[in-house]
């Protein structure tokens, strides 16, 4: 028991011996924080690589060079049939059809583009007919609709509707059909609910296929999204799916159709293959041998480089962040080696007394037990405070020192994202006892290595 007792009377009565505990405090604190950040900013980088992509995306291929039994063949497209193809296999959820084209953003009235002065680039933008309805079996339209603007109120009058009646907008003559902005995009453009716009694009020749010459159409805006990602609201129009169809008259009545699955990690293989036998007997995709399975993909498909070098770049800064433990071990290890040299005489008493080498050794084995324990428990608790907080202690920052910690125009997010991870969080906590122990044993072994006499001697 002596060995508990003097160890924390050594550590309460020499004040120095509180850096150690500082050292780990800092380092285990700092590590959480640094850990969940870029765990969060990984996350969110994953969902932009995400973006507007379902678990499954049905892209069907309109090459006319695809030949089967020695003749091309189209699939059909229209709607209705094969979301009942769909929503009939048991692995689905939810499916929702969509339009997809590009095309550029015009302010209605002007002879020229509205272009981007800073980069030099034309407002380009991705237009998205949907169904709202069935949308939101498949995606967060309905959330982002509600979203608390960071801008402006710009919503939509009823989100359950979000192409229904404009509070206030009176047409001047027919009226036009409507559009959802992202929020960017409108702050940028400045759009405003009820403002006209004209949107300029290509459309397909429905007898080749190939894009026909340039056509113009006014549109109105009828509220704004916030999706929280800001590329993706600086570029997206949604417009509803019969409009597009109808504005490009190619005999089609939709580009690509996004399925949730009931469980995508566990069934997304298998659902592709259900799903791509099951739409080529019914007419609506080509033979997956002659595709590939090509026309059914999951999202991970279409960002399978970029997933791949989050991870590599994860695993990396695992390795360059546990060097920080490093420096909390080797102040745990100087402190130790002072005192032992300063306890030379309080060693020689206590092997005298009849102390062992191993009750030497434990005892400042103990003190590093204690400083690693406090430093530990301290920096857990700080390090989840701060980062469950990290966003109003950034604001915090920011409105004392007068400037911008954090740019939310740089990224392709509005907040600093965090997640704690627990693996992380276990793995930084033992590494930080580990790594103090480790430290302690040396100054603890030279202590139960010393000379009783030489230390009675001393001083």
């Amino acid at each position: 028991m002596y060995q508990t007792f003097l160890s924390f009377r050594y550590l309460r009565a020499r004040p120095i011996s509180w850096i150690g505990v500082a050292g780990i405090f800092v380092a285990v604190a700092a590590l959480i924080l640094i850990l969940s950040i870029m765990s969060g900013f990984l996350a969110e980088t994953r969902s932009h690589l995400r973006g507007s992509l379902s678990d499954l995306l049905i892209q069907p291929h309109l090459d006319r060079n695809l030949m089967h039994e020695g003749r091309s063949i189209l699939p059909k497209r229209d709607v209705p049939g094969i979301l009942e193809v769909i929503l009939a296999d048991p692995l689905v959820e939810g499916a929702s059809a969509h339009y997809t084209w590009y095309g550029m953003l015009a302010a209605a009235g002007r002879e020229r583009m509205q272009s981007d002065v800073t980069f030099g680039d034309l407002a380009l933008v991705k237009l998205v007919g949907i169904d709202p309805t069935e949308d939101g079996t498949v995606s967060s339209l309905r959330e982002d609709l509600v979203r608390d603007s960071l801008i402006s109120d710009e919503q939509v009058a009823d989100p359950d509707d979000p192409f229904g009646p404009i509070p206030g907008y009176e047409p001047d003559g027919r009226p036009l059909d409507k559009v959802l902005s992202g929020e960017q995009l409108a702050r940028f453009w400045g759009l405003r609910r009820g403002r006209t716009l004209e949107l300029v694009t290509a459309v397909l020749d429905p007898e080749t296929g190939s894009p026909r010459e340039a056509v113009s159409r006014s549109f109105v805006v009828a509220g704004t999204f916030r999706s929280k990602n800001n590329e993706f609201d600086l570029s997206t129009l949604y417009l509803p799916r019969s409009v597009m169809a109808d504005w490009f008259g190619s005999g089609r009545g939709f580009t690509d159709v996004a399925v949730r699955l009931k469980d995508y990690e566990g069934t997304k293989t298998e659902a592709q293959k259900s799903l791509a036998n099951k739409l080529h007997e019914a007419g609506y995709l080509h033979d997956p041998e002659i595709t590939g399975g090509s026309e059914i993909r999951t999202w991970e498909d279409f960002q399978r480089s970029m997933l791949a070098a989050i991870e590599n770049e994860k695993g990396l800064l695992g390795i360059m962040l546990s060097l920080v433990l490093l420096v909390a071990a080797f102040s745990v290890f100087a402190i130790l080696s002072m005192l032992v040299q300063e306890k030379r005489r309080d060693i020689g008493v206590l092997c005298a007394l009849g102390a062992t080498q191993w009750g030497v050794m434990g005892t400042f084995l103990m003190i590093g037990l204690w400083e690693a324990l406090l430093g530990t428990l301290l920096g857990l608790a700080a390090g989840i405070w701060s980062s469950l907080n990290i966003n109003a202690i950034e604001q915090a920052l920011s409105n004392t020192f007068g400037f911008q910690i954090f740019n939310r125009e740089a990224y392709a997010f509005d907040h600093i994202p965090t997640v704690i991870e627990g693996s992380g969080v276990a793995a930084i906590v033992i590494g930080a006892f580990a790594a103090s122990l480790i430290a302690a044993a040396l100054p603890a072994w030279r202590a139960a290595r010393l000379n009783p006499v030489e230390g009675l001697r001393h001083e």
